[in-house]
């Protein structure tokens, strides 16, 4: 079998996440890790066994047997990493949100599209069995028509005003567009309707926070004592979102997100009620779907994916019984991603660029209409 040799843009959580990951599918040889200096590269190189290492990327991008690259860095270098990515050649997985702007999206999907080349905006959470289960149910109407489409992300690493991370300050949405977009991009994908218009209202509870000097890890700042050497500093991203929104016609829906919620530890939660039955995912339950009944008892499904519709079994590669968690969401993005980079006819079974700049839209359209306290079209 034919290795294809990867790199890594960044060595926090998600750098280890996509690199732990591409290591199960068998046939991808992560072969670099490119950190924002040397030093910080070279201990991740060391921890996850990486051979080569570097504090410039652009080193990488200049190895012609690197195929392609994931971009795991803060959200501001998405941008200039996937163009410069794309403009030597190399396929392009890229964390969300795929950019700090719509702008910037446009030509990123343009400059992919003229180099032929496969692309990825990571909205893993997909990829989880009984959400591509409850993607299959009501494609077979199995619920009815869809009238109702709520639910809420919701976190707790950012609760208190001495958690800190980059995200606080990287651009001008934090928790819409860090979860807020996961869960639009779900509800999207699972029941096939677009969001068209909507209201939303954002809140910053918390308008000073304590950036310590020193970088913190994604989710590790919660077990560290409070900084003794900080800067307090003005923030103007939110904590917490709340939209009602509509999909055409019909569907009506709501949602809320949070990363200040205490307890939730990394909770999506969708709701789809039907003229038939509802149906309910908790991505803290990921291996349950609660169907609901109006004149008999609802039903919890454990996933069994050799019950599951034919188009859903192979997001599942474990026994009924036998737990695949959110890794596994990488897992299997990641291997429909490179079917199509070693067979570029392949079908497309994996969000694209197109899908981060569509993400992107809806944050700009929530950040409107939070400004203007109105109803925004998208």
């Amino acid at each position: 079998m034919k290795k294809i040799k990867v790199a890594i843009f960044g060595t926090g959580f998600m750098g280890r996440v996509h690199t732990e990951s591409l290591r199960r599918l068998g046939n991808i040889e992560v072969v670099g890790v490119a950190g924002s200096t040397a030093q910080r590269a070279r201990k991740f190189a060391d921890e996850v066994g990486i051979e080569r290492s570097v504090g410039d990327y652009r080193e990488l991008l200049e190895d012609r047997e690197i195929e392609a690259v994931h971009i795991c860095s803060p959200n501001a270098l998405h941008y200039e990493m996937t163009m410069r990515s794309l403009e030597h050649g190399k396929h392009v997985v890229c964390e969300k949100p795929l950019a700090s702007t719509v702008a910037e999206a446009h030509e990123m999907i343009a400059l992919a599209k003229t180099k032929g080349l496969a692309n990825c905006t990571l909205y893993n959470i997909r990829s989880y069995p009984q959400l591509q289960n409850l993607r299959r149910m009501l494609e077979n109407g199995d619920l009815g028509d869809i009238r109702i489409v709520q639910g809420a992300y919701s976190q707790d690493w950012l609760l208190f005003d001495t958690d800190w991370n980059w995200r606080v300050d990287s651009g001008s949405s934090r928790t819409f567009a860090d979860i807020g977009t996961h869960w639009c991009d779900l509800a999207e994908h699972v029941t096939g309707l677009k969001i068209t218009s909507l209201c939303a209202d954002l809140q910053t509870f918390m308008k000073t926070r304590k950036r310590p000097k020193g970088s913190v890890e994604t989710f590790k700042g919660k077990n560290l004592t409070p900084p003794a050497d900080f800067d307090e500093v003005a923030i103007n991203t939110e904590d917490f979102g709340s939209m009602i929104f509509k999909m055409g016609d019909v569907v009506r829906g709501s949602m809320t997100t949070s990363q200040v919620s205490a307890g939730r530890k990394n909770r999506l939660f969708l709701e789809i009620y039907g003229t038939k039955a509802s149906a309910v995912w908790d991505g803290e339950r990921p291996e349950e779907l609660w169907i609901g009944h109006r004149n008999r008892s609802s039903e919890l499904l454990i996933k069994d994916s050799t019950i599951f519709p034919e188009a859903a079994q192979s997001y599942s590669d474990l026994p009924g019984g036998h737990s695949e968690g959110y890794d596994a969401t990488f897992k299997q993005t990641f291997r429909r991603f490179y079917r199509t980079v070693t067979e570029r006819g392949a079908p497309i079974e994996y969000p694209t660029f197109e899908d981060g700049l569509r993400q992107l839209t809806l944050v700009d359209a929530v950040l409107e209409s939070s400004k203007q306290q109105s109803w925004i079209r998208v």
